[in-house]
């Protein structure tokens, strides 16, 4: 092969025209090793290969033991408003169709993977027909039109619920069979299928009584195992595909760190694998040495940033701290913004923090490659950040802290207790320090931090600081990631900060942008908006974006894991298993 066929290759997995699976298998028939073959993509990878599924029957595979450092707080994947939740509903519930390491559909639950009509406003799902509920019913038709009934309903204030704004109807066929009809065409018409929970079930507890369900911590789903309270999950003896799963029963233990669970995997082989290892590089690498197992990349669109309240969050207005009708005292100011931007040393955070799990990146928006802009820029300045400031009024004082109008330029800076994220607040609050900037750092319980619970405070969705960092786990397409800054989705009192807008942002020409994006059924053209909206929030320093983060995981040595960054790591549970 020559230099040019290869540089073609390479473009073609980041147009999106071949899938990068196809791409690696290619290297690896011609002799190159899988990590040589992802260099060449210039992006991170899976590190473990997407084997063939080899176990011949269902069970023998013993118990396979999960450690997520963020325990789960509902197991209702209509009230996952993080991660946590999220994956802890992925073992017992599925969806129509999942999205595997190279970011293509997978049926599930359906039947294949369905073709949309030419307009784009339409599209029959056949459903997979013999599925149970663990507890016996048949799964059916009735059961995607509930869901979409459950999810859409303003009093039931799911996180769901901006996956179905377009949808007119979700109309039943026949038993297993559905039309989803949209308002207008969808682009990315797979979006809103959601893991699906029963109707059986969960049909006394619509609307305003939907937090009240039993089973929302006693979840009877489809997938490979069986909930038995708060011990460790059963297979499914009666799951839909063959020879699966592998495991005969699974243990997902919550709490502690990332720190102390890649350690339980790579050093003491306690637990089988370890989600979401937020680690220091040189520690992870002392810890590889134990030999017990290996930490994986999985590609993917997840990117860290810091967020800019536009809100005031300490005062209230009509009874609602960080109201919408309120103004951020500093914020407000777009060259105070903008002048942040040139504060944040990202190489810094990479080199010092991330390593290999974080890629320098001013962008929100990232992969896959078609999605990246270059409208962006990456200039930590510190010089030019005190011109700017200066220029805008704010003046240091004796102490060295800037003020204006009486007003100390004082903030607070959140995100989740995370020792990576820990050293970023560090680096972030120094940089900021430079310029005449008191930042007060606070670490949030990780479990309260990304919690749906509308009593606590301190929870991301409220923003009840002036800054916060965390990453938002997105799927191949960004409709649904962009939505993070349209204003009709601002977080608030009314919908119990269910919200994706948690910063308060508001911007016609993004929202009219967004509006474009949701009806533009060209790839191409699509593209430019979502690229057109990643440059407003950015430029307008709204949102300070660090790096790029690939999944990064741990596995014990003999586990299969297939892993994407595209999907939750546990929606390909099913296909787990531990070698001989």
């Amino acid at each position: 092969m020559t230099e040019i066929e290869l540089r073609r290759l390479v473009s073609a997995v980041h147009a999106g025209d071949l899938p990068r699976r196809a791409f690696l298998d290619r290297m690896l028939a011609m002799g190159l090793s899988t990590p040589l073959a992802a260099a060449m993509l210039g992006a991170p990878v899976a590190a473990q290969a997407q084997n063939t599924y080899k176990p011949a029957k269902r069970g023998g595979g013993g118990v396979l033991k999960l450690l997520f450092w963020q325990g789960a707080t509902y197991l209702n994947p209509h009230f996952a408003n993080g991660s946590k939740d999220s994956e802890a509903s992925s073992v017992f519930y599925e969806s129509l169709v999942r999205t595997d390491a190279d970011g293509n559909y997978v049926p599930v639950l359906a039947a294949e993977v369905p073709t949309p009509a030419p307009d784009g406003k339409s599209v029959v799902w056949k459903l997979k027909r013999g599925v149970q509920w663990h507890d016996g019913k048949p799964f059916t038709a009735d059961d995607v039109v509930f869901n979409w009934q459950f999810g859409s309903d303003p009093a039931a204030s799911t996180w769901t619920r901006g996956l179905f704004e377009n949808i007119k109807s979700v109309d039943k066929i026949d038993s297993h069979t559905v039309r989803v009809v949209y308002e207008k065409p969808m682009p990315d018409w797979r979006l809103w299928v959601t893991q699906l929970i029963p109707k059986h079930l969960f049909a006394p507890f619509m609307g305003a009584k939907s937090r009240e369900a039993p089973n929302n911590i006693k979840p009877v789903g489809t997938g490979p195992y069986r909930f038995v309270e708060f011990k460790p999950g059963e297979l499914n003896p009666n799951y839909h595909q063959p020879n699966r799963p592998h495991f005969d029963r699974i243990e997902i233990k919550g709490g502690g760190d990332a720190t102390s669970a890649a350690r339980a995997v790579l050093q003491t082989g306690e637990f089988d694998f370890a989600w979401n290892l937020l680690v220091e590089e040189e520690v992870l690498k002392r810890m590889e040495t134990g030999g017990k197992g290996k930490v994986l990349l999985a590609a993917g669109g997840t990117t860290e940033f810091i967020q800019i309240n536009n809100s005031d969050p300490w005062t209230e207005v009509e009874g609602e701290r960080a109201s919408v009708k309120s103004k951020h005292p500093i914020f407000g100011d777009p060259q105070v913004r903008k002048a942040l931007m040139h504060l944040v040393d990202r190489k810094s955070i990479q080199a010092h923090v991330f390593g290999r799990a974080g890629v320098v990146s001013s962008n929100y928006l990232n992969n896959p490659a078609r999605y990246n802009s270059k409208g962006t820029s990456d200039d930590f300045n510190v010089d030019k950040a005190n011109a700017m400031l200066e220029a805008a009024g704010w003046k240091k004082g004796a102490d060295g802290i800037r003020e204006k109008g009486g007003r100390k330029f004082k903030l607070v800076y959140q995100t989740s207790s995370n020792s990576l994220r820990q050293k970023v607040q560090a680096i972030i609050k120094q940089s900021f320090s430079r310029a005449g900037i008191d930042v007060e750092l606070k670490a949030i319980s990780a479990s309260v931090f990304f919690s749906s619970d509308a009593g606590n405070p301190d929870t991301a969705s409220k923003f009840w600081a002036d800054m916060q960092m965390y990453a938002f786990t997105r799927s191949t397409d960004p409709g649904r990631y962009m939505q993070n800054y349209v204003s009709t989705l601002i977080s608030t009192k009314a919908n119990k900060w269910a919200g994706l807008n948690y910063t308060r942002f508001q911007n016609a020409e993004y929202d009219k942008l967004n509006d474009q994006a949701e009806n533009e059924i060209d790839p191409v053209k699509r593209a430019a908006l979502f690229i057109r909206m990643n440059d407003i929030v950015c430029n307008d320093g709204s949102v300070l974006p660090l790096v790029y983060r690939p999944g990064m995981h741990a596995a014990r040595n003999g586990l299969v894991s297939p892993l994407t960054a595209w999907d939750n790591v546990l929606t390909g549970l099913s296909d787990w298993y531990r070698e001989a």
